[in-house]
């Protein structure tokens, strides 16, 4: 069992850095003066992504951050981030963004739909959406409803303590282990998990034409295999990278 878990955590390393490079260079494919980071925490992806531009003559770069001390701790660092409600009208002007991105966030949203909306108001005519998010139509996924496990759609901070302590806790003892996990914490659930073909469908609704799709980890398959099925079949991988352009 132990030889399992440490496979799929390579694995799930292994999917993450090839999804995240994938977004990262299509964000930086072609010039953005003006880029929003939905999810922005501290700032991470400004020096992941625009690093290498964002002494560029014009750039401009805004993030959008939930959590409050994250948003802060971006802002003393010198950045434009705001804390902010994704699930709510984004505070950006209409058609002021040539570039949108968002990775692991919509996932963790009460109204993904009407924030990809949003992503399509803020953009100009030709901006770019790089949308980074797991994928609920997996093979993995399929496996362990079939085997009455739990399948991971994020994680579930409860049920782990209940299986590791092997006895429930009151609601008073998590709340006081870590805080308020409904408001506090919106990075430990996972609301809505769209399948591949979904989330390409509401793109499109949304007025989004799709550039490229791609797929990333194809678990339980060895790492060696994993590229092959990726291009075979992108619509069963783990995560999924999809990027658009407004028309």
């Amino acid at each position: 069992m132990t030889f399992f878990r440490n496979a799929l955590k390579a694995q799930y390393q292994r999917t993450m850095s090839e999804a995240y490079a994938f977004a990262r260079a299509a964000a930086t494919a072609q010039s953005a003066s003006n880029v929003l980071d939905c999810g922005s925490g501290a700032g991470a992806e400004f020096h992941a992504t625009f690093g290498a531009v964002n002494t560029a003559p014009g750039f401009r770069y805004v993030g959008l951050e939930w959590n409050a001390a994250a948003a802060g701790a971006g802002a003393s660092a010198g950045l434009d981030i705001r804390q902010s409600d994704l699930n709510k009208a984004l505070p950006i002007p209409t058609e002021s963004q040539d570039c949108v991105i968002a990775y692991s966030v919509v996932e963790h949203l009460l109204m993904p739909c009407a924030f990809l909306r949003e992503c399509h108001r803020v953009l100009k005519p030709g901006g770019r959406l790089v949308v980074l998010t797991p994928n609920i139509s997996t093979y993995f996924t399929a496996l362990q409803v079939l085997l009455g496990r739990m399948p991971s759609s994020g994680p579930h901070p409860d049920s782990d303590l209940l299986l590791e302590l092997e006895q429930p806790l009151k609601v008073t003892s998590l709340e006081r282990e870590m805080g308020d996990l409904v408001s506090d914490r919106p990075m430990h659930r996972h609301l809505v998990v769209f399948s591949f073909r979904a989330l390409n469908r509401f793109l499109q609704l949304c007025g989004f034409r799709v550039i490229s799709a791609k797929g990333f980890g194809y678990y339980p398959l060895p790492i060696g295999l994993q590229p092959i099925f990726e291009r075979i079949d992108p619509k069963h991988c783990h995560q999924m990278v999809v990027v658009c352009e407004k028309t």
